[in-house]
């Protein structure tokens, strides 16, 4: 057995929101170096106030598990949409008032004015995945930590900038997967990590496909809708759809009726490969031990005699992207010794010995976000100074992990990788793919 399967159950637990707030992956010196000023205010029990930049759909269930948890008091939001603006400060309001709390929320359509506010502590991105590198930096730069919708960002290069900036500013930043605090898929990741499965030779990964050219038709952007800044970096001929900032209503309350089509979009999501491949292959990485490290090769579908999408690693473990057992969102891992599968709410496995202990029936009308207390556990590593489940380079492996297969995809052919110095190798067309060109008055300055 290697010396990466040979970590014990309560080590892993350590890392997931069912333990502590994450320890095995603080680097080394760093908890010293945080301990500045505003360090020292969320490591005590005082209150910590929280924004929200980005208010669309995800950002209402992310509002609903914040808000809830003591010592938290949720008192700005920023959204470039006003009538999301009003939402949240309606949701926000109600909350606490049903709770007989005074309530004060601030509003903003520019993140850089909320960002400037000296007793904000943290903030919640849950913007377009365009946005993230570019806010979560700029955040990290004003002294605040970080909760950070997956996928982590748009582009591998905008991820090592990302993870740049949050060690030499010393921030708490935690990575959306919620599946790391899910005890069936920590349950998953223990039993490959510890040796049960044996040498692990295939796992097939269930999560859809790439992002396709964007061909919705062009619409009369609404009043109230800053369009320029939603676009943000992204380039003016990019133009509006209501799809893309689904329209919603206050009065009468009239929500999202789909999810924010910018993520099925080339140039400005990638598909859901990196949608629901950001929560998967994540699990992927974690239980073969390749955190911050990632495979050597992919290999596109229908390349030569390959059906699917195709990592290799190596160790000599194959990850393909593929349907199986009914077309979940999952994963099936398959070791000398037999195998599981583990989707959200379900688990099956070829022996017995390999399921996880019951849990107690949890109630399916409850978001899946909410359930599983992921958002705790980066508010104990706020007060801890130490690193949470997800930390920036864990969010950024997983997410270069959707985007190599996206850039296989493209070029329709295979691409060696480098996952120790993040590169390719002698590979100029794939290289220009791992960012693209801002428009001016947008930069990744660290």
């Amino acid at each position: 057995m290697s010396s990466e399967s040979k970590f014990s159950r309560r080590d892993f637990l350590k890392v997931s929101a069912l333990g502590a707030a994450g320890a095995l992956l603080m680097p080394s010196g760093l908890a010293a170096a945080a301990k500045s000023k505003k360090n020292e205010k969320t490591a005590a029990n005082d209150t910590i106030n929280i924004g929200f930049i980005g208010l669309g759909q995800q950002a209402m269930h992310l509002l609903n598990g914040f808000i809830t948890i003591d010592g938290v008091k949720v008192v700005a939001g920023c959204d470039v949409y006003d009538v999301k603006r009003a939402r949240f400060d309606k949701r926000v309001k109600k909350y606490y008032a049903d709770h007989g709390e005074k309530c004060k929320v601030d509003l903003y359509e520019d993140y850089q004015e909320l960002l400037a506010r000296p007793d904000i502590d943290a903030v919640v991105i849950a913007t377009p995945d365009h946005q993230h590198a570019i806010i979560a930096i700029a955040a990290c730069k004003a002294g605040k930590d970080v909760y950070l919708e997956k996928p982590m960002t748009l582009t591998i290069y905008e991820g090592q900038q990302l993870r740049k900036a949050v060690r030499k500013y010393s921030r708490i930043l935690q990575i959306g997967s919620q599946q790391r605090s899910d005890a069936e898929f920590i349950h998953a990741a223990n039993l490959c990590r510890e040796g049960e499965l044996g040498k692990i030779g295939l796992i097939k990964v269930h999560v859809g496909g790439s992002p396709t050219p964007y061909t919705l038709p062009k619409q009369e952007v609404p009043a109230g809708l800053n369009w320029d800044k939603w676009l943000g970096p992204l380039p003016e001929t990019i133009y509006y759809n209501s799809d893309l900032n689904p329209v919603i209503t206050i009065d009468p309350e009239q929500n999202e009726q789909l999810w924010g089509a910018w993520r099925w979009y080339q140039g400005m999501g990638g598909g859901l490969m990196t949608d629901w491949g950001a929560h998967m292959f994540d699990i992927v990485q974690w239980a073969m031990g390749k955190d911050g490290n990632g495979p050597v090769e992919i290999i596109p579908a229908g390349y030569s005699y390959y059906d699917h999408l195709t990592y290799k690693y190596d160790n000599g473990t194959t990850v393909t992207e593929q349907e199986f057992d009914g077309g979940k969102q999952g994963l099936k891992i398959y070791g000398d010794n037999g195998w599981i599968q583990v989707c959200r709410g379900e688990f099956l496995a070829s022996d017995p010995k390999f399921m996880p202990k019951a849990e107690k029936q949890q109630d399916s009308s409850v978001p899946y976000e909410t359930k599983v207390g992921h958002y705790q556990t980066f508010i104990n590593s706020m007060r801890s100074r130490i690193d949470p489940n997800v930390p920036v380079e864990v969010g950024h492996s997983s997410c270069t992990v959707c985007n190599l297969g996206n850039i296989a995809n493209e070029l329709k052919r295979p691409v060696v990788w480098n996952p120790i110095v993040e590169k390719f190798m002698n590979d100029p067309e794939a290289t220009k793919r791992m960012h693209y060109q801002y428009r001016d008055g947008y930069s990744l300055d660290v």
